[in-house]
């Protein structure tokens, strides 16, 4: 038996687990299928504080791996397919092998939804993104493009235009899906331009990334290549939650509920991170949801074990 077992090695995963195994407890983290979360998929990380000249998102999540290592988590490259946290001890399983585990942190994040171009593996962080919060800076006096047609997308497109000289707000249908009062901002904004209804169908790019966008006018069906330093993806995210939904209160939307900061419907588990912040998504809150939830796991089993 672990006394915590982490799931998700993200920044509020390995921070939990860096808090857990500090304040003496064994501490289990299964890394799952992406190991270190979004930030894998990131560039350079400028807003993560302690780095003066910025870092490279795998390197981050690599030196914040090894640090919980050092410590003494154990870090599990196995997935966690099924969970029964219906009575003590709390149980998983990764495959055919079960663990037990006095308390659990759930970390897995949410996973941004993208548009299946072809060229999405390459260009990501090299022109692609889905967090203008993230990689807006790098885009300061550029033309970029924002696809959506949320709250998300205005927001995203409203930001984006503080930074860049043009934005291109690209939704495939005639009507937005935001609420009347973010459409009428974008609107208002002389430096965001509505390109309706158009759909993204491919992008082009040179040795340093991303330099057009493919685009197709739904109606008439012409396409056309519009030229873009940045292309973000606003078409919202998928909670990585189907293993606990069962078990645990979820929103609408599958985000895992908390209260008492990171406390979920069940005692003894906790969720932090993107799993249940649908708001903020930054490194940082995720790094200090899991601060939260390992301090609270550790005064857990202190009460109960």
């Amino acid at each position: 038996m672990s006394d915590v077992v982490v799931v998700g090695t993200g920044p509020a995963g390995l921070t939990a687990a860096i808090y857990t195994t500090r304040g003496g407890l064994k501490t289990t983290v299964f890394a799952g299928i992406q190991h270190g979360g979004q930030l894998t998929t990131t560039t350079e990380v400028e807003n993560f504080p302690g780095f003066r000249e910025g870092i490279m998102g795998p390197q981050l999540m690599a030196d914040m791996s090894a640090q919980a290592e050092r410590i003494g988590a154990e870090i599990v490259y196995e997935e966690i397919t099924k969970v029964d946290f219906s009575k003590k001890p709390l149980r998983l399983w990764a495959g055919d092998r079960e663990i037990e585990a006095k308390a659990v942190i759930i970390a897995t994040g949410a996973t941004a939804k993208t548009l299946g171009l072809p060229s999405e593996g390459p260009l990501m962080g090299r022109g692609l993104s889905t967090c203008a919060t993230c990689d807006g800076f790098f885009y300061k006096n550029k033309r970029v493009a924002v696809v959506g047609g949320g709250d998300s997308a205005m927001e995203e497109a409203n930001y984006l235009s503080k930074l860049a000289s043009e934005v291109l707000l690209i939704h495939r249908r005639p009507v937005f899906r935001a609420s009347n009062i973010m459409v009428e901002r974008t609107k208002k904004n002389p430096k965001i331009k509505l390109m309706i209804p158009y759909e993204v169908e491919d992008t082009i790019a040179n040795d340093a990334g991303l330099t057009h966008a493919v685009l197709r006018h739904l109606d008439s069906g012409k396409r056309e290549e519009v030229a873009v330093d940045g292309l973000f993806m606003a078409i919202g995210h998928r909670p990585n939650s189907t293993v606990f939904a069962d078990q645990l209160a979820t929103d609408e939307n599958g985000y895992l509920k908390v209260h008492n900061f990171t406390a979920t419907n069940v005692p003894g588990v906790f969720a932090a991170g993107d799993i249940a912040d649908h708001v903020f998504r930054q490194a940082i809150t995720a790094a200090g949801m899991g601060c939260q939830a390992g301090m609270q796991a550790i005064r857990f089993i202190e009460e109960h074990y």
